[in-house]
């Protein structure tokens, strides 16, 4: 492979048509730059100078090479400017994996402050319920449910690593309950799961994920399953089922947000019905300044 090096200089010589010309320019002497153009002829098996005079002029074999010299080192400059760029965030891609609940309460802060710090910064983001189909790649940051809240815990969360990510744990919070403001409970300062056994509950999770079946673990440790009248897509759209006295609805405490007139939240007391919200970071991309501000917000907006 051809010395970028080599090249900067035989290019200098060519434009500057003089060996010494060529030195002065680069701050070399004048035989380092004839040390450099005798090693590039020999990388390229060409005859890119001849002498004419006292002088030395460029082959048509050189005129090419110094040609394609100048597009090269541009390419390798554009390179090193974009290389400079993602080492301090102001350009590439940070792809950023949540969930739901998440995507509404938390990310609009996060990534209107990424958008202010770092201009050029693209921000890819996607939801885990819909990414086994429409995102493939893998996020450099992720926020994720961990299957359940109970001593035993994973020995890749316990160690902090799994499959090159870095695993650290935002949060432990509970669930609500969401009912009509005239509903009989609605007076309640909390409510336990069991005094939801007999009434009609709306699904609000199409994706039937992790979340769901924690609640429905806890459901069924207390020896009943939740009666579903509906299945609701989303949790905004289970709220305003509540809100016309359709059912009730049990969701984290996270996605309780911009809810409808007409309904009223009750803190579940049951412990088992908690989540553990968990953060992951692509170790190769750790250093990113981009990626590294992403999970700080994260972190801060899980503490409030």
């Amino acid at each position: 492979m051809v010395d970028p090096h080599r090249l900067r200089v035989f290019r200098a010589v060519v434009q500057t048509g003089s060996i010494n010309r060529a030195a002065t320019r680069l701050g070399y002497t004048p035989s380092a730059v004839s040390q450099h153009v005798s090693a590039l002829q020999r990388e390229t098996g060409l005859t890119l100078i001849e002498k004419r005079g006292r002088g030395i002029v460029p082959t048509a074999s050189g005129i090419a090479v110094a040609d394609r010299a100048t597009r090269v080192l541009d390419q390798l400059a554009d390179f090193d400017s974009m290389a400079d760029d993602l080492r301090s965030g102001r350009s590439g891609t940070v792809r950023i994996g949540c969930f739901m609940s998440a995507n509404r309460a938390w990310m609009p802060a996060v990534v209107a402050t990424l958008v202010d710090e770092f201009p050029t910064l693209r921000l890819e983001l996607s939801l885990a319920e819909l990414r086994s189909s429409m995102h493939p790649s893998e996020p450099d940051v992720e926020l994720y449910i961990a299957e359940a809240v109970r001593g035993d815990r994973d020995p890749a969360i316990a160690d902090g690593t799994s499959d090159g990510y870095d695993i650290e744990e935002l949060r432990t919070e509970g669930y609500v309950a969401v009912v009509p403001s005239g509903h009989p409970l609605a007076g309640r300062s909390t409510v336990a799961l069991i005094e939801l056994a007999d009434q009609p509950w709306i699904d609000n999770d199409h994706a039937r994920g992790p979340c769901r079946e924690i609640v429905l673990s806890a459901c069924s440790a207390l020896g009943f399953a939740p009666q579903f009248r509906i299945q609701a897509p989303d949790y905004a759209s289970a709220f305003d089922y509540v809100a016309q006295s359709v059912g009730i609805t049990v969701l984290p405490r996270l996605g309780a947000l911009a809810l409808p007139a007409g309904v009223t939240v009750l803190p579940v007391e049951d412990s088992a019905a908690r989540r553990r919200i968990m953060m992951r970071v692509k170790r190769s991309m750790r250093t990113h300044p981009g990626v590294q501000r992403t999970a700080e917000l994260l972190r801060e907006a899980a503490t409030r």
